[in-house]
């Protein structure tokens, strides 16, 4: 009697515990349940099939006799549980590498946008700084800009954009004809550049460089026009002119020079520091072949830019 008693208790113990856990996690299921589709959402925002579906599903809820413990509901709302959080653990995961990838796309584009807007710049207001445009090939060499150079004789004998003074303007300007047509066109546009007709001057050299780019005479073409900038008040377009004789004739004759004159360029644009890697990048390019005269217009160069 004592024993059936005993037993009687327990039972209405048990039912009550079995009662509440299984209210436990079913109250844990719904929040998991909740939070994995606000999780999916993110996940799939637009939907379409995109949901992922529970692994296990709850099975038909089957009436029970009173008294029988919940064992079996219980343990499957546990499975149901586990694959619910194995689930999200899953979304979570792929929705920090959506993050990450996300962030590098932005540190990217951020990258290319610094970079285009660098360009633009150096377009406005002058190239970019020799150092970082990795090359290590030299300019043309123009004459000295104190005017050390002297003015041909004749056409026949020009040797470069060397000629220290230009004649009285309005000067008629002759054609020359040597029988070599880079020749002439170079030495036409040299004439103008000395009459100071710079307009025609510019658009003459330019021609030369577009005609002729693997004549020498190119070199020296795309150096004097630098110089026809310089001389016309223009010293943003004769750095870009001198910079681009340097990229395009890293061998040309008149590649030292172009550098030593880009450096004065930027020192007209206030760009002193720049100016110093120019004479610097044109001192380890050349230092050996340089003339005195060409080092002595560096160390003015430097001089003028304060450099250390």
């Amino acid at each position: 009697m004592r024993n059936l008693l005993l037993a009687g208790v327990a039972a209405l113990t048990i039912l009550p515990s079995a009662a509440m856990a299984q209210s436990n996690v079913e109250g844990r299921v719904g929040k998991l349940e909740s939070e994995m589709r606000a999780v999916q959402r993110k996940v799939f925002p637009n939907g379409a099939g995109g949901y992922v579906q529970p692994e296990i599903t709850a099975p038909q809820t089957q009436t029970q006799a009173p008294g029988v413990p919940a064992s079996s509901a219980l343990s499957d709302l546990t499975s149901r549980v586990t694959s619910l959080e194995e689930q999200m653990a899953s979304l979570t995961g792929q929705i920090e590498q959506n993050g990450y990838r996300t962030r590098q796309l932005q540190d990217q584009f951020d990258a290319y946008k610094r970079a285009t807007d660098a360009r633009l710049k150096a377009l406005e207001s002058g190239p970019a700084p020799i150092a970082s445009a990795g090359q290590s090939a030299p300019l043309d060499t123009p004459a000295p800009a104190a005017g050390g150079g002297k003015s041909p004789a004749a056409p026949s004998v020009v040797t470069g954009d060397t000629a220290s003074t230009a004649p009285a303007g309005g000067a008629a300007v002759d054609k020359p004809s040597t029988g070599d047509p880079a020749e002439d066109a170079y030495l036409y546009g040299y004439r103008l550049w000395t009459a100071k007709r710079y307009a025609e001057a510019e658009t003459q050299l330019k021609k030369v460089v577009t005609d002729y780019p693997k004549s020498r005479r190119a070199s020296y073409a795309q150096n004097l026009l630098g110089r026809t900038y310089l001389d016309s008040g223009k010293p943003s377009l004769a750095s870009m002119a001198f910079y681009e004789n340097y990229k395009k004739f890293p061998d040309g004759e008149r590649a030292p020079d172009s550098l030593l004159y880009l450096g004065q360029a930027l020192t007209k644009l206030n760009k002193a520091a720049d100016a110093c890697k120019v004479y610097d990048e044109l001192s380890d390019v050349y230092g050996a072949k340089l003339s005195a005269s060409m080092k002595s217009q560096i160390t003015a160069g430097r001089s003028a830019a304060k450099c250390q």
